[in-house]
């Protein structure tokens, strides 16, 4: 069905507040595949131990959400039965704490219109603050909703994917794991949809097992730009978008590739070995070189 464009433009969402502590750390990192070998190095040790514990920066995209689901209250007209995930954005203005207290500042920032058969795709952000206003980060995404385009808006101006070369090999490669209960660890730093644990429920949108979380193959995606870019120091990366391209399933392995496109920048895809499918696409990576 069409929306309404400048109600759903201007809809107020409420502020988010949120207290985290070492724990919820620690139990994101895992979330997102840490500390998968015994003995630790030095440098995975700093995401799971509270001693010199460091906060991942993908986590800040999980914090300072509103309280309840806006765009499933029925005023806002969306259809969420047809509703994905499309792009996922975070720009880091300052290392995230590895506990405390944030707030979090949500806008609808614009919504196109690709047509009644083609649907519509909304870009929202949020900035992170911490307790006393400094902002930490921003992160954003995009929303494509199938079942609500010809609303009368425009397609024009849309952003474009980041390109990822395919004129030579690239940069630099690693291959990280997951675990078969990657999704139920995943789960408890907040995302309770059912589709990545009930195999009924994912039975249902046609998964013969239940999915990952897209958040959380972004997550690990994050863990191997540290690695690859940032010797796996988190105050040194700048920003980190992604397309999301296909499901992943727990206990797969991920390659996540890199072509350095200049000082501080890189393109970045991923794909997951086992099949051989591509789960992430036209990634941006800006980082202090």
């Amino acid at each position: 069905m069409p929306l309404d464009y400048e109600r759903i433009k201007n809809w107020p969402i409420p502020e988010g507040r949120q207290e985290y502590s070492a724990r919820d750390t620690i139990l994101y990192a895992l979330g997102v595949g840490a500390a998968i070998s015994n003995k630790l190095s030095p440098e995975e040790l700093r995401f799971v131990y509270e001693k010199g514990l460091q906060a991942l920066p993908t986590m800040a995209t999980i914090l300072g959400s509103p309280e309840g689901f806006w765009m499933a209250d029925p005023e806002a007209g969306i259809d969420l039965a047809k509703v994905l995930h499309g792009e996922q954005f975070l720009t880091i203005h300052k290392p995230l704490p590895a506990e405390g207290v944030v707030i979090g500042r949500e806008t609808v920032d614009e919504i196109y219109d690709k047509g009644a058969d083609k649907g519509a795709v909304m870009y929202c952000s949020r900035k992170l603050y911490s307790e006393d206003g400094e902002l930490l980060a921003t992160s954003g995404w995009s929303t494509f909703m199938r079942g609500n385009g010809g609303f009368g808006g425009t397609a024009t101006g849309q952003p474009k994917p980041h390109p990822v070369p395919d004129d030579r090999p690239c940069d630099s490669s690693i291959d990280l794991i997951s675990r078969p209960e990657q999704a139920v660890i995943y789960r408890l730093s907040g995302d309770w949809n059912p589709l990545h644990i009930d195999p009924a429920f994912a039975a249902r949108g046609g998964f013969d097992v239940p999915i990952l979380h897209g958040m959380c193959s972004y997550g690990i995606a994050g863990r191997a730009v540290l690695q690859l870019l940032c010797n796996n120091d988190p105050s040194r990366l700048r920003a980190f978008n992604v397309r999301f391209a296909a499901p992943m399933f727990p206990g797969e392995t991920t390659r996540t590739e890199v072509w350095l496109e200049g000082p501080g920048r890189a393109a970045l895809r991923v794909r997951v070995l086992e099949r051989d499918v591509i789960i992430l696409n036209n990634g941006y990576v800006e980082f202090d070189a």
